[in-house]
């Protein structure tokens, strides 16, 4: 029997998300997902009068390819991607999986060289298309979850089709008051940090470029970022599983990281370039629906009451000039049931325990 809310989602995606025009061109890039998802897609775009493309992964695939692939293989690829990225006006991407983990095996230096040449293509899509990115409920996302696999596609289809136009005037006010800050201090358990936003733009991501979607970002000044902090939120990069991330930093530079038994696999990824250990982005998450970490990031991120840190390359959009083929979204939860903690703008508290404390930002608490 076939999901209406399948329906619902890919209109959201054509009409809202990336907002597509009769005559525009749009990649649907779809890794390990049912043809159910791929095909009210393809309709939907072709209702709007536009053109769809499409490109297909399987996970097993992939991962083998990453194990043997070299400079020489790569330099053609990234230059056929590039190339067929250039002409694109739009950019789905649907990200299926059966096993979070199943690149975890793949060594590092093969990750390291399959991001160096991937980042121009990644680069021109953020830059010159419109955009959005989501992934797909599977068995293995509900059980990362602790969810039953109805349970979770019930989340996940009610957290993608919230009414993120409902949320415009709160993420609105909330980045005209980061656009007007200076310093910023958060502080919370394991947590004591310090910065400057002054002079970067600030950004709100309101269902246009990731589903689920609710957070305002900007970055830090790149050499301001002082103190310490202890991220509560399991996190997973390059298929690599780590909890309880502290960073110190001084003058912006992260000069201690700690992963418990995975320390020495996060310092690896950290010296991956000199941006790798500057902060690429500062972002406070307020998605009403989703309330616990399931090691997911573009669920993790948008969690209520969290803010996330990243180490690595800068948005363009809201640029402090860092450059980096990272960029590890890592997430601290300061609601009172994990723990608690404050964010202050220019000394004035505006979120205390994962609670916006102005009337204009209310609508952000859920």
């Amino acid at each position: 029997m076939h999901d209406a809310r399948i329906d619902a989602l890919a209109r959201q995606l054509v009409r809202y998300s990336t907002s597509l025009k009769k005559g525009e061109k749009v990649l649907l890039d779809l890794h390990d997902v049912p043809d159910s998802i791929g095909l009210a897609l393809i309709r939907e775009v072709r209702a709007k009068g536009a053109l769809p493309f499409l490109r297909l992964h399987q996970g097993r695939l992939t991962r083998e390819m990453l194990k043997g692939a070299g400079d020489e293989q790569y330099t053609i690829l990234a230059k056929h991607l590039l190339a067929e990225m250039k002409d694109m006006d739009a950019y789905i991407a649907i990200r299926g999986g059966h096993n979070i983990a199943e690149t975890s095996d793949v060594p590092a230096e093969k990750m390291k060289l399959a991001m160096k040449h991937m980042r121009p293509v990644i680069d021109y899509r953020v830059k010159k298309t419109k955009w959005c990115v989501l992934r797909w409920p599977s068995p293995s996302m509900a059980q990362q979850a602790g969810m039953s696999t109805e349970a979770f596609e019930d989340f996940y289809f009610r957290v993608c089709l919230l009414d993120y136009k409902a949320l415009v005037p709160a993420m609105t006010a909330l980045k005209k008051l980061m656009g007007q800050t200076d310093r910023v201090e958060i502080t919370g358990p394991g947590t004591d940090l310090r910065f400057s936003i002054k002079g970067i733009p600030a950004l709100f991501s309101g269902g246009n470029y990731n589903i689920p979607d609710g957070e305002v970002f900007t970055s830090p000044v790149r050499d301001s970022v002082e103190g310490f902090i202890t991220y509560n939120a399991p996190t997973i990069y390059q298929g690599i599983a780590f909890d309880g991330i502290r960073l110190e930093f001084s003058k912006g530079r992260v000069v201690k990281a700690e992963a418990g038994a995975k320390t020495k696999q996060i310092n690896r990824i950290l010296d991956s370039d000199e941006g790798a250990r500057y902060i690429g982005e500062f972002a406070l998450g307020f998605n009403p629906e989703i309330r616990e970490p399931m090691r997911d990031i573009l669920f993790d991120e948008k969690i209520a009451g969290s803010f996330h840190f990243t180490p690595g390359q800068a948005y363009e959009e809201a640029d402090n000039g860092n450059r980096s083929q990272v960029h590890w979204d890592m997430v601290s939860i300061q609601r009172k049931d994990w723990g608690g903690g404050e964010i202050r703008f220019d000394g004035k508290v505006i979120r205390k325990d994962g609670i916006f404390l102005a009337k204009a930002l209310e609508k952000l608490n859920g």
